[in-house]
């Protein structure tokens, strides 16, 4: 739809007739002429006549160009179609384990046994679509850990992301205390939401530089919320009889119980997407939203017509002299 910024400034149109009737014109004085005998000599000389320099096409290039300047000057934009726009949201940052216990293929989908990374990728990526109007971002961590994906309302990118990730990228080992300390970092920049930490390993601390109660700590004075979700199936449900978990619990439950959040245990794939079906109980989607139409300057467009139709009128004007 285009609209005009500054419409009344169309009053202006009718300024050029206003200024010819209500001024007076230029008194245009002649010399006196001068009395030579041999006058017969020039009268072959023409004398230059006001009137016969106005022509039509001057006079309609100077209308086109006053219209298109007025135009420009009120500003015309294209608006386009409303857009909705959360009013406010949340920051959910999701901090996945890439150490090597992750290769246990210890979970189904379907008729096939998978890896804990394969299955928190399917169900998380589910989570990730449904939370429309809220910013996403993901660290992953093993031995240190890195930020993915910066806080982002694109939930395709971040899935892309998730999808991209390997067991081992960020090292064998478990940094806990170091992906909780990053995710601080990132949410703690943003002011206005509220912010949320889903933390889900399957082991225990046992790498970084960040103490995991001092990192609990910190982010309960930030105000983030931080659910604990331990992966990994119970010894007798593991297709590997010889595996021992090293899932650490008590660690988990308390960073949850700091935090004010809360741990949870996905034993299988059905608890994981029981899980983030609590979540989204927990965090509810804002149904909020404010409406955004982009905008598109078209001054540009009538500026430059007005410009050409004057120089042609000018040049015109100077060729009929």
């Amino acid at each position: 739809m285009l609209e005009f910024e500054w419409a009344w400034l169309f009053l202006l149109l009718p300024l050029p007739l206003l200024i010819r009737r209500f001024t007076k014109p230029v008194k245009q004085y002649r010399e006196q002429a001068l009395q030579v005998p041999f006058l017969d000599d020039f009268n072959h000389v023409s004398i230059s006549n006001p009137s016969k320099h106005f022509s039509w096409p001057i006079l309609l290039f100077s209308v086109i160009a006053w219209l298109a300047l007025v135009t420009a000057v009120a500003r015309p934009v294209m608006v386009g179609e409303s857009i909705n726009l959360p009013m406010k949201g949340r920051n959910i940052m999701l901090a996945i384990d890439l150490s090597g216990s992750m290769r246990e293929r210890d979970y189904r989908l379907g008729n096939q046994w998978v890896d804990r990374l394969t299955a928190t990728k399917f169900v998380a990526s589910e989570f990730i679509q449904r939370r429309k109007g809220d910013r996403i971002g993901l660290i992953l961590f093993g031995d240190q850990a890195y930020l993915q994906t910066p806080l982002t309302f694109d939930r395709e990118t971040v899935s892309r992301m998730l999808s991209e990730a390997a067991i081992g990228l960020a090292g064998k080992k478990t940094a806990i205390g170091d992906a909780i300390g990053l995710a601080v970092k990132r949410l703690r920049a943003q002011n206005d939401n509220e912010h949320v930490l889903i933390l889900l390993t399957d082991g225990e601390n046992t790498a970084g530089s960040v103490d995991v109660d001092e990192a609990a700590k910190i982010a309960s004075q930030q105000n983030i919320r931080i659910y604990t979700i331990g992966i990994g199936a119970d010894n007798q449900q593991s297709i590997n009889f010889f595996q021992r978990s090293s899932l650490d619990e008590v660690t988990l439950k308390k960073i949850a119980k700091i935090t004010k959040g809360k741990y949870f245990r996905a034993r299988d794939t059905q608890e994981f997407q029981r899980i983030y079906a609590e979540l989204d109980r927990l965090e509810p989607i804002v149904r909020k939203q404010e409406q955004w139409r982009p905008r598109t300057d078209l001054f540009y467009l009538p500026l430059a017509i007005a410009l050409l139709f004057f120089s042609l009128a000018i040049i015109l004007r100077h060729r009929s002299l």
